[in-house]
């Protein structure tokens, strides 16, 4: 009888053992940075490409790259959006592609804690990857995967050594952004000041705005006010320029002031058309798309895991204006 006491005590501990040893297992692998979805056939993944501004030339054509890429790996992908960034609208799209329970999220990265609440617990509870195009976010901060865009810091000192080579080495150079700025635009600021804080004749004058075309426009009046001899004006969020220069185009002349942005403004490329902008920093919206649409891909199907953390960059130039040169 004894015996047999110990025998069952002795196969219950090796059963317990197991059973602890698995959902310890399960338990790391579900926290660990592997993908949950190895096995799913392609056709029956299914993406979401998640942006805050809908139907506008530069996120028309991350969708278009992204819509072509997931037609070769023969994967559903939606593009879901809202207009003129309604933060609430596009917060909540957030929550219903997760609690879809999608494979994957491509998202325009938003520098917002609620924003990153969701990527970080979340997203990461369902086991959904995070994959920010364009615009990106910390990855300390988000717990994204990777990000597909271009190196704003970069972008940034692109602008300013063309602003130098056209303006030379003084003046007074107006940085316009938003209140709170966002990731992205922190790094064009950075990428900026790092090239033109060399110059001591140069002066920066770093300003933000709020969102609407009435504020930004009188920001631009206030700062043409307290600051008469402005040489250049760059918009780092380029939907600033189109109210920034209908201001400076109120008061007076726009073409002695040298004005820079970038390409993800509504109105940039009409802009610079126009000859109201001296240039654009080009960026690769469209390989932005189709590149994001890959790499979720490669991270859902374990051919490449973990995703470069630093994120897979694009190409930028610089554009000017036909006929640029003073």
């Amino acid at each position: 009888m004894r015996k047999k006491v110990v025998l069952i005590l002795g196969t219950l501990i090796v059963v317990f053992s197991y059973l602890t040893v698995m959902s310890a297992t399960k338990a790391f692998r579900s926290t660990s940075d592997m993908p949950a979805n190895l096995f799913l056939a392609p056709a029956s993944i299914r993406l979401v490409l998640i942006t805050q501004e809908l139907e506008t030339p530069f996120w028309n054509q991350v969708g278009q790259g992204a819509r072509q890429q997931a037609r070769e790996e023969n994967v559903q992908l939606e593009v879901w959006g809202s207009y003129g960034n309604n933060k609430e609208d596009f917060m909540k799209k957030m929550e219903i592609a997760i609690h879809s329970k999608v494979d994957g999220i491509i998202v325009q990265g938003l520098d917002h804690e609620e924003f990153k609440e969701l990527t970080k617990v979340k997203a990461a509870f369902y086991g959904i990857p995070v994959i920010t195009v364009a615009n990106d976010v910390p990855v300390e901060e988000s717990l994204r995967k990777t990000y597909v865009g271009s190196d704003q810091y970069w972008a940034g000192k692109v602008v300013a050594r063309q602003l130098l080579k056209e303006m030379g080495p003084s003046g007074e150079v107006v940085i316009l952004g938003d209140q709170q700025r966002a990731y992205y635009q922190k790094e064009r600021l950075a990428g900026i000041q790092d090239v033109l804080s060399r110059y001591p004749d140069i002066k920066m004058i770093v300003r933000g705005t709020a969102d609407t075309k009435e504020q930004v426009m009188a920001t631009t009046q206030q700062l043409m006010n307290e600051v008469p001899s402005i040489s250049a004006f760059i918009a780092i969020n380029a939907n600033y320029a189109g109210p920034m220069i209908q201001e400076i185009g109120r008061r007076t002349q726009v073409e002695p002031y040298y004005i820079y942005t970038f390409d993800d403004g509504v109105e940039s490329t009409v802009l610079l058309e126009q000859g109201k902008l001296d240039g654009i920093l080009e960026q690769k919206p469209k390989e932005m798309g189709s590149k994001s649409v890959k790499w979720m891909m490669e991270w859902i199907t374990g051919k490449t895991v973990p995703l470069n953390s630093n994120g897979y960059l694009t190409e930028t130039r610089m554009v000017q204006a036909k006929g640029e040169g003073r």
